[in-house]
């Protein structure tokens, strides 16, 4: 019997993403409360009974603002769960892809970031990811850490269905103009990391493959430019447009501080890889069709 890639986070955009892309492997997806990081203790059986060829870890406390009031809970789930798998999988050489976040930087550089740029997270959430990383890393001989950012799908709560639910409540709507990134389609994001598995199981693990990457959708943009081009798309259907009012970050204070321009530079991702996700705009189109013509918004 073949062994199983055990996955985690299963019913989040990317776990979600992953059970759709990777129908020819074997995949054993987990989430809560099967599998969860409150429960510490459990998650050694669970590893010994799946006996897992390989691990990609998409399970993570992502609610950013929660984080600042709640911050027991994202480090457990950020930072001691994380450990917890990564310890097991030195102790059975398995491979682990760990995904982390551009909220690990704080935003002010100017450029896109490196891998090997100084961390500085603003908030709980980013603190926690970070503290994942640094666990995942110390802990595993077979460890690579994606950082991504701005991540969008069809499902799950993100910025592209939160636009389309607020349009079915006003006509004006007011963004953020002044905070840059890269989104990234969690079906792209899915995509290249199953490649990169398979590139890892071809070759035989390689000193190159461990370490930090960054993997975003190609291109850049605002929110308020993100929120413009879901409703260009959205015509298509015959939705009207709402007034999409450019805001200061300050105009919208919110518990945590968003870094400002978080823009990640996937150079090394296509170097070691060979991998470079597609532009971001272009992704976009299929992730509104399946929300609108399955009227999920």
């Amino acid at each position: 019997m073949t062994r199983p890639v055990l996955v985690t986070g299963a019913n989040g955009q990317l776990g979600t993403a992953l059970a759709r892309a990777g129908k020819e492997w074997t995949l054993h997806t987990v989430s809560r409360p099967e599998f969860d990081f409150e429960h510490l203790d459990a998650i050694p059986g669970i590893f010994a009974t799946l006996n897992p060829r390989a691990v990609i870890n998409a399970a993570a406390y992502t609610a950013v603002d929660a984080a600042e009031s709640d911050a027991a809970a994202a480090f457990r789930a950020n930072r001691d769960g994380p450990a917890v798998l990564a310890r097991l999988c030195r102790e059975t050489g398995t491979p682990l892809i760990h995904i982390s976040t551009d909220y690990v930087f704080d935003g002010t550089k100017g450029s896109p970031y490196l891998e090997s740029d100084p961390v500085a997270p603003l908030g709980i959430y980013g603190a926690s990811k970070l503290a994942g990383e640094e666990e995942v890393l110390q802990a595993g001989v077979r460890t690579l850490v994606l950082r991504t950012s701005w991540v969008i799908s069809p499902t799950g709560r993100n910025f592209v269905r939160t636009m389309l639910a607020a349009r079915q409540k006003t006509n004006r709507l007011r963004v953020v103009a002044d905070q840059r990134g890269r989104p990234t389609s969690a079906s792209d994001l899915a995509a290249a990391i199953l490649a990169i598995l398979h590139r890892v199981e071809c070759t035989g693990w390689q000193e190159r493959y461990a370490g930090v990457f960054h993997i975003a959708g190609s291109g850049e943009t605002t929110w308020h430019g993100l929120a413009t081009a879901i409703f260009e798309e959205a015509a298509r259907h015959g939705l009207t447009a709402p007034e999409i009012v450019p805001i200061a970050t300050s105009d919208w204070p919110t518990p945590a501080r968003r870094p400002p321009d978080s823009r990640l530079d996937c150079t090394r991702l296509a170097e070691v890889f060979g991998l470079r996700l597609p532009l971001w705009r272009e992704s976009l189109g299929p992730i509104i069709d399946e929300i609108l013509c399955a009227g999920t918004h």
